[in-house]
């Protein structure tokens, strides 16, 4: 029986103006944060918070994201080779960003941010901030699609993809594809636990939940993804697995944590909650 794979060939780029070059992946990352500003924009409407907030967080998130991703990827996959060529490091460019840096350096972000500007606790603002974040997610994992880069292993599956554009010549894993819909998952049930429950009023649950799911499928589908860098190679959990453990730890602490605490409800600056 003849298998029939997709052969994936895309161009990265949209369209180019001399050296101006539109790319998908740039495309997509602008489209997920203007649909994270309009959903956070409705919270706040929706919980009459100040709504001058809102410039002031998505500096801070689009500045974190990128220097965090990048970063990240300069410290936990690329350091053997920036460390001896540190102006590279500011080639972002040429591509390189690491989700779980994007994640540390937004965290590291919001509590600058909850100090500053909203004056809330942190994980007030991560609850809020979370839900769109993975949509966000999920969209770039599409942009890694149209780059034909961060896929998986081979397989004889009917939905593997051969990327001409690398030369492959055996039907790899879509594992951005998978990313993709495992974070569109994660965005539906933190969306219903926002506008259909309480769970906003538990702090960190909601964002307990985005660490649970997100990384955990990360963690599951690192098994079927190809090896990113040559020091992986041989080892039981790659590079992506490992960063992913301390962030299932810390949602499952923070699950527990915000349930045992009970709601936390914001009345003109005066926290009410379980005694």
């Amino acid at each position: 029986m003849l298998l029939s794979f997709i052969h994936w060939n895309v161009s990265p780029e949209i369209f180019s103006l001399g050296p101006i070059h539109v790319r998908w992946y740039g495309l997509m990352f602008a489209v997920g944060f203007l649909f994270g500003y309009n959903q956070v924009e409705k919270m706040f409407k929706h919980e009459n918070e100040d709504l001058k907030w809102l410039e002031s967080l998505f500096i801070y998130l689009i500045v974190a994201t990128v220097v965090g991703a990048r970063l990240g990827h300069v410290l936990f996959y690329g350091w053997d080779y920036y460390s001896q060529h540190p102006i590279e490091i500011l080639y972002v460019w040429q591509g390189g960003l690491a989700s779980h840096g994007g994640v540390l350096g937004i965290i590291i972000a919001m509590i600058i941010f909850s100090k500053k500007v909203s004056k809330r606790n942190l994980l007030w603002v991560l609850d809020r901030i979370v839900v769109p974040s993975v949509f966000v997610g999920a969209l770039i994992r599409l942009g890694n699609l149209m780059n034909s880069e961060i896929y998986g292993n081979p397989t004889t599956l009917p939905w593997g993809f051969i990327f001409e554009r690398n030369h492959e010549p055996v039907a790899k894993h879509p594992t951005q594809i998978y990313e993709s819909l495992s974070y569109l998952f994660t965005f539906g049930v933190l969306w219903y636990m926002y506008w259909k429950t309480k769970a906003k009023d538990y702090q960190g649950l909601l964002t307990g939940v985005f660490f649970v799911l997100v990384f955990g499928t990360r963690f599951c589908i690192e098994f079927i993804k190809e090896v990113q860098e040559a020091f992986e190679k041989g080892m039981s959990l790659d590079m992506g697995q490992w960063l992913s453990i301390p962030f299932i730890l810390t949602g499952i602490f923070l699950i527990v944590y915000s349930i045992k605490k009970g709601p936390v409800i914001y009345q003109n600056q005066v926290v009410t909650g379980k005694k």
